[in-house]
């Protein structure tokens, strides 16, 4: 009997080391993402880059559904209103960071869109009824006050740019409220997938077709490679929850500040000075805290 559970305990752990080795590939992925994204905003358009990334996730949702057998199931949604709203915070948020991209530095913009637990937990009152302990407002409270380190206002470093991730990030957090709600309505995985990437490419679309720039040879390859690291950074997250729990998993998607830190520095030559870094660190501990506390829930 002991050997039975000792063999069980093992295979547990051999699965969570597993799924958080894939969470990190992810977060790697979509670091190498942001940064080929930052190379491309500035010379093309965002509303073309964003409009071929939507492209290559909808062909992607539709060959995942199909291949899963659930395609006429993920077209039935409780709250079609509610998905329409869901697509439209994700494309926004994406639109916004990819923005963010063009002014501030990698680790900049992923300290401040890491604010986003942080804004789950100020609508989740409002929006989904919930009740928070007095010990998460508190840690909201830390978290802003990391994001005002950040920020600097008043001392002469502020940018107003600094705004644009933020307001990426408080988009996130609307999504992911959103997206609870929908899901105690009773939609699914695949059709959550499915409407965010069919509404969000058409949306993108629309905006991304108007503004159309030809790009080069070398611009084209930067967008096939974004393609590609967006799917194999979807993939690896999917992949990685196979083997852990969201909740596992939830503090390791903050190496994603890490790997942006250290590909701004290699490819950029962006340092982030001590403040920033305390800043960051400050809201990370304050966000890791709400995760905790959500995970003893």
């Amino acid at each position: 009997m002991t050997n039975g559970s000792n063999t069980s305990a093992i295979g547990t752990a051999s699965h969570s080391i597993k799924g958080i080795a894939l969470c990190l590939g992810a977060m790697l992925a979509f670091a190498s993402q942001d940064a080929v994204t930052k190379i491309l905003v500035q010379d093309l358009p965002v509303a073309q880059v964003v409009m071929v990334r939507y492209w290559v996730f909808a062909l992607f949702a539709m060959v995942w559904v199909l291949k899963a057998g659930a395609l006429r199931r993920a077209w039935q949604s409780a709250s079609p209103r509610l998905q329409l709203l869901r697509s439209v915070l994700s494309l926004a948020e994406i639109a916004l960071f990819n923005v963010a991209l063009r002014y501030l530095g990698l680790a900049e913009a992923h300290s401040l869109m890491a604010m986003f637990p942080l804004f789950v937990i100020i609508l989740a009152v409002p929006v989904l009824g919930e009740r928070i302990p007095l010990a998460c407002w508190f840690a909201v409270a830390i978290g802003f006050i990391g994001s005002l380190i950040i920020l600097r206002p008043g001392l002469g470093v502020f940018q107003p740019q600094a705004i644009i991730p933020l307001s990426a990030a408080l988009c996130f957090a609307g999504y992911h409220v959103v997206t609870r709600q929908v899901s105690r309505l009773g939609d699914t995985f695949h059709t959550n997938v499915l409407y965010m990437a069919l509404i969000g490419c058409g949306l993108a679309s629309v905006f991304g077709v108007s503004s159309w720039q030809a790009p080069t040879w070398g611009q084209w390859g930067w967008l096939a490679l974004i393609s590609v690291l967006s799917v194999a950074a979807q993939l690896l997250l999917v992949k990685a929850l196979e083997y852990a729990s969201a909740s596992l998993l939830q503090p390791f998607n903050y190496s994603l500040l890490l790997f942006a830190t250290l590909i701004g520095f290699g490819v950029f030559g962006e340092l982030p000075d001590r403040w920033m870094m305390v800043g960051a660190l400050v809201v990370m501990l304050s966000g890791l805290y709400v995760l905790l506390q959500a995970r003893r829930a």
